[in-house]
């Protein structure tokens, strides 16, 4: 998943990025509105931060802006502001949320999350990827034409991984965005279920697909590194 801060406070900005990295994020970093809609245009982010208060025109333009150019992703506002007027008009501007500064970072992630799951439910139902098939709405897989049977378990983690292909995803992000639950050191939960996948996912043919990155997690992909 890819998000992009708008935030004219470097410090801030940078703390963010920080809190967002650890939960398995990637994120960038700019600090005018205009060049927020620049990189908008390019269409290449799952979530949008945006300050209210930027030093070139209101985060309320831009969000207005973003979705004038056909920007679907989620938009979360940061503001200084509590009164509601403010707030109504970003979310009428198009925004999907709001969070009062100062704020705390785990609470700026759950919104986050939350946000992320709510923007994966308007996509499309299935998930493809080489000759793997997955069918959100049927919970069904394919691979190769031939279906494979997974526990509900063992479904949210190929979704997450399928959705984050050819990116190194750590166990804390896994047991973050599978289990919904903090990661504890020394837990080989996630271990047992990504070998039950690799090993489903094998059994019917073609290459394996999730590789161990040692000393950071797994990676979801064609080819080792």
């Amino acid at each position: 998943m890819r998000v992009l801060i708008v935030e004219d406070n470097p410090r801030l900005a940078a703390s963010v990025q920080q809190a967002l990295s650890e939960q398995g994020y990637n994120s960038d970093i700019c600090l005018t509105g205009y060049e927020a809609e620049d990189l908008g245009a390019e269409d290449v982010y799952d979530l949008y931060i945006l300050d209210v208060m930027l030093p070139d025109r209101s985060g309320v333009d831009v969000c207005k802006n973003l979705r004038h150019m056909g920007v679907k992703a989620p938009v979360l506002m940061l503001t200084a502001l509590s009164n509601t007027s403010n707030k109504v008009e970003g979310l009428d501007a198009g925004a999907d949320d709001y969070l009062t500064k100062p704020f705390e970072y785990d609470e700026l992630v759950a919104r986050v999350r939350a946000l992320m799951r709510r923007g994966q439910a308007t996509e499309s139902t299935k998930l493809t990827f080489l000759d793997l098939e997955y069918d959100l709405a049927r919970r069904s897989v394919l691979r190769g034409g031939e279906p494979i049977k997974f526990t509900a378990k063992e479904l949210g983690l190929l979704e997450y991984f399928m959705r984050n292909v050819e990116r190194v995803v750590s166990r804390s992000s896994i047991m973050q965005s599978v289990w919904e639950t903090e990661y504890e050191p020394g837990s080989n939960i996630v271990d047992v279920y990504v070998s039950n996948l690799r090993k489903k996912l094998i059994s019917h043919g073609g290459n394996q697909l999730i590789h161990t990155v040692i000393g950071t997690g797994y990676r979801f992909g064609e080819r080792p590194d």
